[in-house]
């Protein structure tokens, strides 16, 4: 707690200008505290809310299209399960290694998918966002970014996108290429080269390597506290964030996503994988920041249910002060109200 009061004392004390704008904000899964996530509405409400960033994860249909979903196993996401039509289409397969059972967007058409509509993944956390099932239809990466380009149109500001593939060499099994998808339809409009408001994002390895001759936009190697790369079993990410392993992702990434786990310690303070990562010219853009006391750090949490906010600003200022460079959140309204110096030290209850 003492950490905290002094992150709180430092962020009143710390004139708005002081807020980096080089701390990127990217609207994990669009607004997907305010909205059911991966929908047009969670990410136009995320750039409403000022976002820098809006990132969609990235699967195939049957018929080669790309369309946002945290995965391509949509039962929690969609109400496929109440689609007596698609009964016979739950099925159990191997995804990187663990056997799933359910829908799966492969086995769908870009048209029969078209028929399903969102729902809150989270209804126990986000009650409010329940409100909004049966709204909103699994969108497609040319919608996104057509929704992109009418907002900078609105706006005037530059809005980028950050996708994530999913699962890209359990899709190469099955003859979608996602990361060739990808770069024709970002190059198709028009981002092109490492200037373009564009990051790309994987857990995977290879796809990347193949993406740093492909393209000339950002790439990410995306990090987890545990575990290693689904397209090689040999390797662990915690070998990957040694200065060894972080000097060979300089070579084909521009930047780290990492768990606020590996990035900051009990104390709030830098692991020391901050500096190493920048000692190798790496961006390091740490995931995920949300509001609600069950997904906070014990020092972060206010006295209420796991539901209830808590003080995702406090982490967000701990992060400033490590030296990381962006942060992913499914609350951009509340971490864009702290870059700018509006309600840095508000723990509150919703």
């Amino acid at each position: 707690m003492k950490w905290l009061l002094a992150l709180l004392a430092l962020a009143l004390s710390t004139p708005a200008m002081a807020q980096d704008s080089d701390f990127i904000i990217i609207a994990h899964r669009g607004a997907s505290g305010e909205r059911p996530e991966h929908t047009l509405a969670a990410y136009e409400l995320a750039i409403d809310q000022g976002a820098d960033y809006i990132e969609p994860d990235l699967v195939a249909t049957r018929d080669g299209v790309l369309v946002a979903r945290h995965e391509n196993e949509i039962s929690g996401t969609t109400d496929v399960d109440q689609r007596p039509e698609f009964a016979a289409r739950l099925t159990t397969k191997m995804i990187d290694g663990e056997e799933i059972t359910g829908w799966f967007t492969e086995d769908f058409t870009l048209a029969e998918l078209r028929t399903l509509r969102a729902r809150e993944r989270l209804p126990q956390i986000r009650r409010s966002n329940t409100d909004f099932d049966g709204l909103y239809q699994v969108p497609t990466l040319e919608e996104i970014m057509q929704l992109v380009m009418a907002k900078e149109m609105e706006t005037g500001r530059r809005i980028g996108i950050y996708p994530e593939i999913k699962h890209p060499a359990y899709f190469a099994d099955r003859g979608f290429d996602l990361a060739a998808m990808l770069v024709e339809q970002l190059h198709g409009f028009n981002y092109n080269g490492p200037g373009a408001p564009v990051f790309i994002q994987s857990f995977e390895v290879e796809p990347l390597q193949r993406l740093n001759d492909m393209t000339g936009l950002r790439l990410v190697q995306l990090v987890a506290a545990e575990g290693g790369p689904a397209d090689d079993p040999s390797m662990d990410y915690a070998d990957m964030v040694t200065s060894e392993g972080l000097a060979q992702i300089a070579t084909y990434a521009d930047g780290i996503g990492v768990d606020l786990r590996l990035l900051l310690g009990a104390d709030g303070q830098s692991t020391g994988l901050v500096e190493a990562a920048h000692a190798a010219g790496l961006a390091v853009h740490g995931w995920t920041l949300r509001k609600e006391n069950a997904f906070l750090p014990e020092m972060a949490r206010s006295d209420a249910p796991s539901h209830v906010t808590g003080c995702p600003a406090m982490i967000a200022e701990a992060m400033r002060h490590a030296g990381i460079d962006g942060v992913f959140t499914d609350d951009p309204r509340l971490i864009v109200a702290w870059r700018e110096g509006e309600g840095s030290a508000e723990c509150r209850a919703d």
